[in-house]
């Protein structure tokens, strides 16, 4: 036996080993069912539409008849996807648009959002599902550490910008796609651009962190202004086989078992999938404000991803990283 194979075997049992303790034999996915036109005459921005979890949202709100628009950064991508979920969501199916949107870059959000306002007429439900994992250390366009740029300030101001098209469509719905990882982290008020020290996934986990706080004030927002027609929630999609994980290194060796772990205790995308649509269009979750769901559950979360203090004081902050005037 050669010594590469031995060095294999050792490899890819520890990751199996490790895998299985860290993430329990995956429970079977019951696929949500509903009309199949339930989302006629619906808009719905999907932001990462183009792969993982937000293609397969898209895909399923495609069949609902919906009016999908996959916000993405990789055009070539979005349209190879746009192709894919047409085909499987059948003839009878709903409108795709594609639009580019690069979270990393403000000015990138700010012209989605010019173009949304100019051409829609209404949009129903945002899902702000696009994210970075564990990137090396690099800046966005105006400078903000990756992780947080894209995961957190590149979805608070396109949420922003879109706020009132979706009090005017209302009953609209804000869905967040968050992560358990936010346990993880905490905001480094300090330092929340990483200037000082980074590590990739402490950011990561403060992303997601964020990504709750910004729900939770956002709900409050809403309710402090008497808004009934909009609601915000977040969720944990679990581990789910993406491209997400891109950035992670796992020796050339060890990435076929990796590969059958994944396939053993990871969900599918269509499986991760099932949570977003669920509040994108559930009459379960109709009037629901500030919560956070996992599996199509409400989720309770850690005291810190519902500091109101916290919550209030990381919004104040991101105007002003993102050039929101304030009052």
């Amino acid at each position: 036996m050669s010594a590469a194979i031995i060095v294999a075997a050792v490899v890819g049992g520890g990751i199996l080993l490790i895998v299985r303790r860290m993430f329990p034999r995956k429970k079977a996915v019951e696929l949500l069912r509903y009309p199949a036109d339930m989302m006629r005459g619906k808009t719905v921005i999907v932001t990462g539409a183009n792969s993982g979890i937000g293609k397969a949202v898209a895909g399923e709100l495609l069949k609902l008849q919906a009016r999908v628009i996959m916000a993405c950064r990789d055009q070539q991508m979005a349209e190879e996807a746009a192709q894919e979920i047409k085909k499987q969501a059948g003839p009878e199916h709903g409108e795709v648009v594609i639009k580019h949107l690069d979270l990393a870059s403000l000015q990138s959000v700010r012209s989605f959002c010019e173009e949304i306002l100019k051409e829609e007429q209404q949009v129903n439900v945002l899902i702000n599902n696009a994210g970075i994992y564990q990137c090396p250390y690099t800046k966005t366009k105006e400078g903000f550490e990756m992780q947080l740029g894209v995961n957190h300030l590149g979805h608070f101001l396109l949420t922003h910008l879109l706020l009132d098209l979706l009090k005017r469509s209302s009953p609209s719905r804000i869905v967040v796609v968050s992560s358990k990882l936010y346990k993880y982290g905490s905001i480094k008020f300090d330092d929340l651009n990483s200037d000082r020290s980074y590590n990739k996934a402490f950011c990561y986990s403060q992303s997601k962190l964020a990504n709750l706080l910004f729900t939770h004030e956002l709900a409050r927002r809403l309710e402090e202004e008497g808004v009934t027609g909009v609601t915000v929630n977040a969720l944990t999609p679990g581990i789910v086989r993406t491209r997400l994980g891109r950035h992670i290194h796992i020796p050339f060796l060890a990435k076929p078992l990796f590969h059958l772990a994944s396939l053993a205790f990871f969900k599918s995308p269509l499986e991760g999938a099932q949570t977003p649509l669920y509040l994108a269009c559930s009459p379960d979750v109709e009037g629901v404000v500030g919560k956070c769901f996992a599996n199509c559950e409400e989720e309770e979360l850690m005291p810190k991803a519902t500091d109101d203090q916290a919550a209030k004081r990381l919004w104040d902050l991101s105007e002003t990283m993102v050039g929101i005037k304030t009052h």
